[in-house]
């Protein structure tokens, strides 16, 4: 099926799924927003989109794919761990959630066919969520740049943390660069996108982030060496730029890098390795150590764990860190075996990047822009799916008088 014939519904429907999952929880916003607002607007988004969904792919046609399916079986610990009410019935409306959030995904399987739509529409929205995040700075700088976060950027128009900011950006700024490298796109149009993202990660401090992109973006470029001149060109440019940084911006890049933390602040992960540590020490039954507590707010003892694999561990138990790990080492091993392409390369940057995140920030195990990242890569994984020989008609064939017919023969 060829991009031309993808609906734009489609796009409307993917739209919807990144909304839902920009949260409802973050900083205080210029006007404030009561949450159980935002979350109507959230939770409507995904019943928006599973609906349109339905309505384009009435007939549910689907594609086989592991990624949905082994989401899919990532349900079967969420509910069993959530049916217990040990996180209330809270659990339950996430794992309704979830099965919603799976439910879209596999009624957009029908449009995966390796092309680039759905990184267009991914970039088109978080630029869009961007836009949202420059307009806040503009109108009420302070509110934008809060003590709170020490200066860090966070949403002044809508309820965004800086991680949350770091994340789409560098996600879009490394799809958008190898568009470029792939010649989807002018130069114009993609620093119209990249330079102020990097402007506004540069402004969040986002040290995942960061390296999310300059290792995703170093492992998809290295798979299209061989094939791409351009790719060659900016490798070789990239490594100049990043060694003379190195030397003379040396301190500059340590002062951003460190955030005026103490070295045993910055040891601790900002004390994230506190809550790992009572985490894992935690007394848990066999139920609990095979699937999790039940679907929470990803927090343990009040404070967020900020590890997808820990997260995971404590809400779906080994069962759904195994599931995790599948999604992953699958699509990993999917993007090494496809010969090199633009789609291939964006799927190995996304995939990287999501694996970098894995270790400070949580969401693989839940609705959350991290799926859709993965998803993103799934549906650029996809096969082609094969034409359908159209069939010449049948031509009716003419009746022949008798008398013709022995005319014939004499």
């Amino acid at each position: 099926m060829s991009t031309d014939h993808t609906p734009k519904i489609v796009g409307i429907v993917w739209g919807l799924l990144i909304l839902n999952t920009l949260g409802s929880t973050g900083a205080k916003t210029i006007i404030p927003l009561p949450r159980s607002l935002i979350q109507m607007v959230t939770m409507g988004a995904l019943v928006a989109a599973f609906a349109l969904a339905l309505a384009a792919n009435l007939r549910l046609r689907i594609r086989a794919s592991a990624f949905v399916f082994l989401l899919t079986l990532l349900l079967v610990p969420s509910v069993i761990s959530s049916a217990n009410l040990e996180s209330g019935f809270g659990a339950l409306f996430r794992c309704a959630r979830l099965a919603l959030f799976i439910g879209t995904l596999w009624l957009l399987s029908r449009w995966w066919d390796g092309s680039l739509t759905f990184v267009r529409c991914h970039i088109r929205m978080y630029f869009a969520v961007l836009g949202s995040v420059a307009a806040g700075l503009v109108i009420s700088p302070g509110a934008a740049l809060p003590g709170l976060y020490g200066g860090r950027l966070v949403g002044a128009l809508w309820p965004l943390t800086p991680p949350q900011i770091g994340q789409y950006a560098a996600v879009i700024i490394g799809l958008t660069v190898l568009l470029v490298l792939g010649r989807r796109t002018d130069r114009t149009s993609a620093a119209v996108v990249i330079v102020p993202s990097l402007v506004l990660l540069a402004l969040t401090h986002t040290r995942t982030a960061t390296l999310g992109l300059l290792i995703g973006l170093a492992l998809a470029i290295s798979s299209l060496i061989l094939t791409s001149a351009p790719a060659r060109r900016f490798f070789a440019w990239a490594v100049l730029c990043a060694a003379v940084a190195a030397v003379g911006f040396a301190s500059a890049l340590q002062a951003w890098f460190l955030r005026g933390q103490s070295q045993e602040n910055f040891t601790s992960l900002t004390g994230r390795a506190k809550v790992w540590h009572a985490l894992l020490a935690a007394p848990r039954t066999t139920s609990e150590y095979l699937f999790g507590a039940g679907l929470g707010d990803k927090s343990f003892g009040g404070l967020p764990i900020d590890n997808s694999w820990l997260a995971v561990y404590n809400e779906q138990g080994m069962t759904g860190v195994a599931l995790v790990a599948a999604i992953i080492i699958v699509l990993g091993g999917v993007a090494l075996l496809r010969p090199p392409s633009l789609s291939r390369a964006c799927a190995i940057f996304l995939i990287s990047y999501c694996a970098i995140a894995s270790y400070t920030e949580a969401g693989l195990g839940d609705a959350s822009p991290y799926l859709l990242h993965l998803a993103l890569a799934a549906s650029l994984l996809a096969a082609p799916a094969a034409a359908t020989p159209l069939s010449a008609p049948e031509v009716p064939r003419r009746r022949v008088p008798r008398w013709a017919q022995r005319s014939e023969v004499t």
